[in-house]
């Protein structure tokens, strides 16, 4: 792999869920020092898996991750995390699946979010345009916790025809908007059954009016303070574990590889 095609993750984290997952070609571990536990705990994972593992001191930290970096001593070199094709995701789609798609929404800190909370409540894919998403990079990682490590991503480059094949392979498309027809929390429990999918827009501008003709359902998270709406990543949250707490207990923990 080209110098240029490698990434750089870093902190305890992410560099811990990218190993976990083994979804990214793992190239080179780098350790400031070894006694702190979750490091020793990295060291011997990487090793396990056939990592090179070497020690950096604080001056190849900085050129490998920036100055302002916040590596916690622990830097990783990888490859770019894959991504999928639209129909991969959904044949690979449990008969309860929960997907969600995102509409415009641009920065990382965002999606990375919304990934965490996905992947925390069982949600199955995350799914992301051509245009107008960020790229799987370093700081998306590093905002979802790790979490995007375990959670596969499609991209696509026409959201509205994503959605006609979902609902051709049997998917009720949800939308999250603050002008939606029905309550979240009114919805019959039927309505949360079967494969799903969750439709979040950008900030500010919602769900864009020509993927909203292609919903099936456009639900509201009732608010009774003052403020007008929720961050996309809140909103999901609540949406998400609200369809979480409708399917019945969790499975015991452990990511979507």
């Amino acid at each position: 792999m080209s110098r240029a095609a490698r990434e750089i993750l870093y902190g305890v984290h992410p560099v811990r869920e990218a190993l976990r997952a083994g979804r990214r070609q793992a190239i080179r571990l780098h350790l400031r020092e070894r006694s702190r536990p979750e490091v020793a705990e990295l060291a011997e994972a990487a090793r396990t898996a056939g990592i090179p593992v070497g020690p950096i001191d604080a001056e190849g930290l900085r050129s490998l991750a920036g100055e302002e970096a916040r590596t916690q001593g622990v830097v990783l070199e990888a490859g770019p995390l894959p991504e999928l094709d639209l129909a991969p995701l959904y044949e690979a789609a449990s008969p309860q699946a929960c997907l969600v798609a995102l509409d415009g929404v641009e920065d990382p800190q965002n999606v990375g979010a919304i990934a965490r909370v996905a992947e925390a409540a069982g949600a199955e894919g995350l799914i992301l345009t051509q245009r107008h998403a960020p790229p799987l990079s370093p700081a998306l990682a590093r905002a979802s916790a790790g979490a995007i490590e375990h959670l596969p991503v499609a991209r696509v480059p026409n959201l509205p025809r994503a959605l006609k094949s979902l609902k051709k392979n049997d998917f009720w498309i949800f939308g999250a908007a603050v002008d939606g027809a029905q309550d979240l929390f009114s919805l019959e429990d039927r309505l949360l059954s079967g494969r799903l999918v969750l439709v979040l827009g950008a900030e500010g501008r919602g769900i864009r009016r020509g993927v909203r003709v292609g919903l099936d359902h456009q639900v509201r998270v009732p608010l009774s303070g003052q403020v007008e709406s929720l961050n996309v990543s809140t909103a999901a949250a609540v949406v998400l574990f609200e369809w979480r707490r409708r399917r019945g207990p969790a499975p015991p923990p452990g990511g979507i590889a």
